[in-house]
């Protein structure tokens, strides 16, 4: 699992059936420091997140695992929002 932040929604005019009624989100990664990580990537969102929300994802076959029995073809996929996050 990856930390990173939401900073938009992606609007589609074409998806695939599998991805129908489905959240395309657009998330930061970021480091432990909450600093930004490499370039920002669409995620299909399991739970429910919202723009300016910290969250978990996850990428490769297992970001399509919240949604079974069906396997969307998804890369990187929200499984968790985090409620409080404290470093030393």
């Amino acid at each position: 699992m990856q930390l990173a932040r939401v900073i938009g929604t992606v609007v589609t005019t074409r998806k695939d059936e599998q991805l129908e009624s489905r959240t395309l989100l657009l998330v930061q990664p970021l480091t432990a420091g909450r600093e930004p990580a490499g370039r920002p990537i669409v995620a299909v969102d399991a739970v429910g997140a919202g723009v300016g929300e910290d969250v978990f994802f996850v990428r490769g076959k297992e970001a399509s695992f919240p949604f079974y029995p069906s396997e969307p073809p998804v890369d990187a996929g929200i499984v968790g929002i985090v409620d409080r996050w404290d470093t030393d």
